[in-house]
């Protein structure tokens, strides 16, 4: 089949923590079929992580002139350090035609929503990743095993916060197996590549 030429989209992932977004992310990306954005922070790299693939690692002084520049898509600070998403970098690739993988918070997801850049509007298709019911997000952080009782019940209130953003998504995936949700998660990715008007061909001439 002929590849038909059509606008990139904007894929945006949101999800609570244990939701399972880590293991999506990595099923998605086995396919390389999208550029995943690589966010920049100021936190010092951990052992093993690499600048420019886990992320793009600024001073302090660099991260702060680029936000006063308007060169980020959306960002945020954290325990102290920032993170965010290089406009430049969706952009450039939206405009060949690529899709983008961003993975970023409420906050974040909402600061890209309220954008008034025109590409990134149009290609924005932001999926929040949830279970069905807080109970069920409280069984996988215990059932892991990676967190200490108070650090699990941190991050089930910051769940709920997340939570109450559903609605604001153009796409609720409740959370199955992992091949339950990559299988939800690329069927949502086909319909978005159908939409009528991010195909840029006419055929009759």
């Amino acid at each position: 089949m002929i590849p038909i030429p059509r606008l990139g989209i904007l894929f945006l992932l949101s999800a609570p923590s244990g939701a399972g977004k880590s293991t999506l992310r990595a099923g998605l990306q086995k396919d390389q079929d999208f550029a995943y954005s690589v966010s920049c922070t100021t936190r010092s790299p951990r052992p093993g992580e690499v600048d420019g693939s886990d992320y793009h690692f600024l001073s302090r002084e660099n991260f702060e002139a680029k936000i006063a520049a308007g060169e980020f898509l959306e960002h945020a600070q954290v325990h102290g350090n920032y993170y965010g998403t290089l406009k430049s970098a969706v952009l450039d690739a939206l405009r060949i035609g690529t899709d983008v993988l961003i993975d970023i918070d409420v906050q974040g997801a909402a600061m890209v929503r309220a954008t008034d850049h025109p590409e990134i509007r149009d290609a924005l298709a932001d999926i929040f990743l949830m279970p069905s019911h807080i109970d069920v997000l409280r069984v996988r952080l215990a059932r892991r095993g990676t967190e200490s009782p108070d650090e699990i019940a941190l991050r089930l209130r910051n769940a709920e916060t997340e939570m109450r953003a559903w609605r604001q998504y153009r796409y609720a995936l409740i959370t199955g197996t992992p091949e339950e949700d990559l299988a939800g998660f690329r069927a949502i990715m086909r319909a978005e590549r159908s939409r009528s008007s991010r195909l840029l061909f006419d055929p009759l001439s």
